[in-house]
């Protein structure tokens, strides 16, 4: 019996979605090991196991600190694992014991957050790199959700693509009952659902938005999520250019909410410039919502033949693709069912799997 630790620190954030899938199924599919699993104290509470031989542990060693580069070391060095796997890139420079990562992608490296000072970005870009390029050298294996981003952790650390295992992501149906959204009952809306970083191009949606509202007057653009700071940059597009009336900012929905709106939007709209896996669209296939997708990245490799596709940093380009799909009922409909189609083909279960499998190879002596 192997002891496999688990780094959960990000089990609450959009990431922590993978983790959380993951550590779910190895509790069905795997009693043969013992497997340990880190939680900030903010989550120790909440997460309990499932299985008998999981347990959990406090880790209160945030991400970029220098707590995780000595303390969290030092840490983990006293669990004596046999095996480690970090779900993030992030983790101690120095812990040189077997272990695996996950790279879910290297956005953070390309795009600033222009929420925050330009000098955070500059400050904490290098370090991020170096532990990106020594985390790809340092594992045994490297585990990235689509072969784009195996393909490009490989040319940006400099490393046989054959280190790098792919195992891709699923989505969840929402259960229970649709809650509506009472101000967008009755209403024509396309939606995007997620955070407004930069990387997501929500300011050319709104510009390609603009453009639809001559044709389509009564149109309402949704964007769903908490807000922040962001959201007052895209409403100051949408007010300059005349439409701030049609967007709709919902803040915090709920599950119940976002099902609501995937079941009655005429389509969903994903301008991403960058991705590493994009659960967002098979999220709205799965509940029968048309796909309109940027071809950027990973997104046509995960989404297959499902979406009409658009160039993303080409704003006619995502005006006409949304025109397209609005203006067809039977195209719309096709889409549905490529959608429903396409997003079967994947499985958290199957991730678990090939998981555990890149576990017991990592283990194996060489």
């Amino acid at each position: 019996m192997a002891h496999i630790v688990i780094d959960a620190r990000e089990l609450r954030t959009s990431t922590g979605r993978y983790i959380e899938r993951l550590i779910h199924y190895l509790q069905q599919i795997d009693n043969a090991n013992k497997y340990t699993i880190l939680l900030l104290p903010k989550d120790y509470p909440a997460w309990q196991p499932s299985a008998k031989n999981f347990a959990k542990k406090e880790c209160p060693y945030k991400e970029f600190t220098f707590g995780e580069q000595l303390g969290y070391a030092w840490f983990l060095y006293k669990l004596k694992a046999d095996l480690v796997h970090f779900g993030m890139v992030q983790q101690p420079l120095l812990y040189f014991k077997k272990s695996v990562t996950t790279i879910h992608d290297l956005t953070t490296i390309r795009f600033r957050n222009p929420s925050k000072p330009a000098w955070v970005f500059w400050l904490k870009s290098p370090p991020y790199r170096l532990v990106i390029w020594w985390a790809a050298h340092k594992n045994r294996t490297i585990i990235t959700p689509t072969n784009y981003i195996k393909d490009d952790v490989a040319n940006f650390a400099h490393i046989n693509k054959d280190k790098i295992v792919v195992t891709y992501e699923s989505a969840d149906e929402i259960t229970g009952k649709a809650t509506p959204i009472t101000a967008l009952a009755g209403k024509d809306f396309i939606m995007y659902v997620g955070r407004p970083q930069p990387h997501k191009n929500l300011s050319r949606l709104i510009e390609a938005y603009a453009l639809l509202r001559n044709k389509y007057p009564s149109l309402k653009l949704v964007i769903a999520g908490k807000k922040d700071k962001l959201h007052l940059n895209h409403f100051a597009t949408a007010k300059k250019l005349g439409v701030a009336d049609g967007l709709v900012f919902t803040g915090y929905i709920t599950d119940s909410q976002l099902k609501w709106l995937y079941l009655h939007t005429q389509a969903y709209v994903f301008a991403s410039l960058s991705e590493g896996f994009g659960l967002p669209p098979l999220e709205a296939m799965l509940h029968g919502a048309p796909v309109i997708s940027s071809n950027a990245t990973c997104l046509p490799e995960v989404n297959g033949n499902a979406p009409e596709y658009f160039v993303p940093t080409d704003v006619h380009s995502i005006a006409n693709a949304i025109d397209k799909v609005l203006s067809s009922a039977q195209l719309r409909q096709q889409m549905i069912q490529k959608g429903h189609r396409q997003v079967n083909k994947y499985s958290w279960k199957h991730m678990a799997k090939q998981t555990l499998t890149v576990y017991e190879e990592a283990l194996a002596p060489r």
